[in-house]
């Protein structure tokens, strides 16, 4: 079995998610969309690979927005496309955050800016809490998703919906994948000062996290075993 995670840039990692797939003898394949040197100006050219030459398909958190093509350039539009195929092909997508957005972006819905930022670990309300529990889940994003036709909607906050499955792929808001050496990553590559313009204290969040890893990491075990087993194994209907 092979899983392929879509590393948007050079500091969103694998993690617990990533842990998970390894653990339950995927052979882990990583395809980097962003090189380090270009992070300050993510226009860059990306050949996505065969998607249905995968068991799964997981992209990553991004810290740019699935609608600024300005910004991002014509991969946004490309890694779209490449999720419409996988999902259509019966491949499994597992979207987290940005992956989330632009899988519901690929299958028909839009991504557009949150009314507030979500930030830190936060409880969610959900509608089947034995797929995806409550929480705390980790967050840390300013757009949000219009849901796909058709999708079923799992879980949501006061602010943006945080889960949903369509056929065999679900995509969350939140960040499963999570350690605090990812956001510690993160706090490094500028995050610290988006954070404190928001109100947040990122030292007090990384203590927090530090606190959580054990009771994080396992969360995040049974949301990969719950999608492998439930959603990933669905009926396949092509579209």
């Amino acid at each position: 079995m092979r899983v392929l995670f879509v590393q948007q840039d050079h500091v969103s990692s694998l993690g617990y998610v990533g842990e998970a797939f390894a653990d339950r003898g995927f052979d882990v394949d990583t395809l980097q969309v962003v090189p380090a040197e270009h992070f300050a100006v993510p226009d860059v050219s990306v050949v996505f690979p065969d998607p249905l030459a995968y068991d799964v398909v997981v992209p990553l958190g991004a810290p740019w927005s699935v609608y600024d093509a300005a910004t991002i350039g014509a991969w946004v539009g490309e890694e779209l496309g490449f999720l419409r195929t996988a999902h259509n092909g019966g491949v499994p997508v597992f979207g987290i955050c940005f992956g989330g957005q632009a899988l519901a972006a690929a299958l028909g819905g839009a991504v557009e800016l949150s009314p507030e930022p979500e930030l830190g670990w936060t409880i969610v309300e959900s509608s089947e809490p034995d797929l995806v529990e409550p929480g705390p889940w980790f967050q840390l994003h300013q757009d949000r998703w219009q849901l796909p036709p058709g999708a079923r909607e799992l879980a949501t906050t006061g602010v943006a919906s945080q889960a949903f499955v369509l056929g065999r792929s679900m995509g969350v808001q939140f960040h499963p994948e999570l350690t605090a050496t990812i956001l510690q990553a993160w706090l490094d590559s500028g995050d610290r000062d988006y954070l404190l313009a928001h109100g947040v204290d990122p030292d007090a969040l990384m203590v927090v996290t530090a606190a959580q890893a054990e009771a994080a990491r396992e969360r995040a075990v049974r949301l990969v075993d719950r999608f492998l087993s439930r959603i990933a194994t669905a009926e396949f209907t092509q579209r």
